[in-house]
């Protein structure tokens, strides 16, 4: 995704020149380089305003991604207009302003024009904005032709209402006033009344480009769904980009409006991270983009519309037949922990293991006529998990019964040995054992973690600038660190990601929190990735 930025934002920003292209658009190959971008400049903005300016605008990192992504759209519209309309569209341009105004000023404009948004090599001082002008791109065109292009969409960009909170990264008013820029721009209608038309009902190719905006002239989110329900026939494989950005946007606004919304008693909210639905980190080209920062809705979209379908289309469900038992169970739920200590009192002795639970215990359930005891918390839970609750000030707190270690009986309860003296006595008197589990997730120092992370949705670096890790290490095996984001302990965010180093190779990584899309992430968990099979 690209789109213009001046030579006077740049330095305004300390913008990354890694970030730019071949002709000086700001390119973001990921959502992770527009957030980077927007923490910048959400910094700078709220400096300026702690010295007296301006309450700022908050950089949106899903608004600067959508901007990057229509400019680049529209490099493909006019790129197919151009190999499948009309070819000489460009060069024919520059004759024609050319012919209205003079060659001196045409060719001045264009000097400007790349002298305030220029690319790299012009940047740095490599080579002279007349020295780049006299070469050609990478396709062959003339960069004369190129710079008129991004001329074109810099005047649509400036015109936008919708780009109106970023207008200081591309504004036109220097070239306004210093070239003929206005002359130029002011006869485009009526340059591009003169070549063919884009298609039979659709108008000129400047018709075509300004038509999302002029459909959604204040919502980015609108224009990116009028480019995907008409622009698919002219950019075929492209439109599947706006999926992704159009979840991107809205949730980058979701969080933005939790961060700064005032709380019930009026004064700032919490500053919650982004609402994150899944990150399911698909493998293969087709998937990056949803890898980056998409959306489990969008990537469902996005199958639907390739007429593809999920994953585990083809594998057999795996589950046991019913049985007549089945319809007839009454069964009780009980805190394995907490009934633990209320048969202790009631027996007026220690029971704190499953094969101490006594005899007459069990008749008594059955003589109430149950028939089935679902134990909850039997698994070996978290270490870390209690050791996050004791810091964040729940001195009391034990780990949470749904962020394991591994799904075995835990040792403070007997282990399996005493589960099973448990299950004999249960069953002499009717009773079946029940127990629950949570497949979407484990605990962030489970042993899969550790020995198997990349069962895990995964990225290699964190989703948002803002994020740190610099808290104790929380893992109790010596292979491996395992560090939650920092904030978590003030409560002043609830970031959705940890962060996993390997002793050994050094590697870093960062797992996604278990998360079932209605709620802020668990921060004692990691969600498993089932777009693995070896996962499901």
């Amino acid at each position: 995704m690209e789109f213009h930025i001046s030579r006077t934002a740049r330095s305004r920003y300390d913008v990354d020149e890694a970030l730019f292209s071949y002709v000086g658009n700001v390119v973001f190959g990921n959502v992770t380089a527009s957030r980077k971008l927007a923490a910048k400049i959400t910094e700078v903005r709220l400096a300026r305003a702690q010295a007296g300016e301006p309450a700022p605008d908050v950089a949106n990192a899903g608004a600067l991604f959508a901007m990057g992504l229509i400019d680049e759209l529209s490099h493909a519209l006019v790129a197919q207009y151009r190999k499948t309309v009309d070819p000489q569209v460009l060069p024919a341009a520059l004759k024609w302003f050319a012919s209205r105004a003079t060659e001196t000023s045409v060719e001045g404009l264009l000097r400007a024009f790349v002298d305030q948004f220029p690319n790299t090599s012009v940047h740095r001082g490599e080579e002279t904005v007349a020295e780049w002008l006299a070469k050609t791109t990478e396709g062959g065109d003339p960069n004369r032709e190129a710079a008129l292009e991004e001329l074109l969409l810099l005047w649509l960009a400036n015109t936008n209402p919708a780009y109106a909170p970023y207008r200081e990264l591309f504004d036109d008013g220097d070239l306004k006033q210093r070239t003929i820029y206005q002359q130029v721009t002011g006869r485009l209608g009526d340059y591009f009344a003169t070549r063919p038309p884009f298609a039979a009902a659709e108008g000129s190719l400047l018709d075509v480009l300004r038509a999302p905006m002029l459909a959604s002239p204040n919502s980015l989110s609108g224009q990116l769904d009028y480019i995907r329900d008409n622009w698919a026939p002219f950019i075929g494989e492209q439109i599947r980009q706006v999926l992704l950005a159009t979840d991107v946007l809205k949730e980058e606004e979701i969080a933005i409006w939790m961060r700064f919304h005032p709380g019930p008693g009026g004064g700032p909210g919490a500053q919650h991270g982004p609402v994150d639905w899944g990150m399911l980190g698909f493998e293969g080209d087709e998937y990056r983009g949803f890898e980056e920062m998409g959306s489990a809705a969008a990537r469902k979209r996005w199958l639907a519309q390739q007429g593809a379908q999920e994953a585990t289309v083809h594998e057999y469900e795996a589950f046991s037949p019913d049985q007549a038992w089945m319809p007839t169970v009454v069964l009780i739920a009980k805190s394995t922990y907490v009934w633990l200590e209320q048969l202790s009192k009631q027996y007026k002795r220690h029971i704190y293991r499953l094969d101490q639970i006594p005899r007459e215990e069990l008749q008594c359930l059955a003589d109430r006529g149950l028939n089935g005891l679902w134990l909850i918390g039997l698994w070996e839970r978290s270490v870390a998990s209690q050791t996050i609750k004791r810091m964040r000030g729940q001195h009391d707190a034990v780990a949470s019964a749904y962020s394991l270690r591994d799904y075995r009986i835990a040792e403070d309860l007997g282990g399996e040995k005493a589960y099973e003296v448990l299950r004999d006595r249960a069953r002499a008197v009717g009773i079946r054992l029940a127990s629950d589990m949570v497949p979407n997730h484990m605990g962030i120092d489970s042993t899969w973690v550790i020995e198997h992370p990349d069962w895990f949705v995964s990225r290699e670096h964190s989703p948002f600038p803002s994020y740190s890790f610099n808290g104790p290490d929380l893992s109790p095996d010596g292979r491996v660190e395992i560090r939650i984001e920092d904030h978590y302990y003030d409560q002043t965010d609830a970031a959705v990601v940890f962060q996993l180093k390997d002793r050994r190779s050094g590697k870093v990584e960062y797992l996604y929190h278990g998360n079932d899309g209605t709620t802020f992430a668990w921060n004692d968990t990691a969600q498993l990735n089932y777009s693995k099979a070896e996962v499901r």
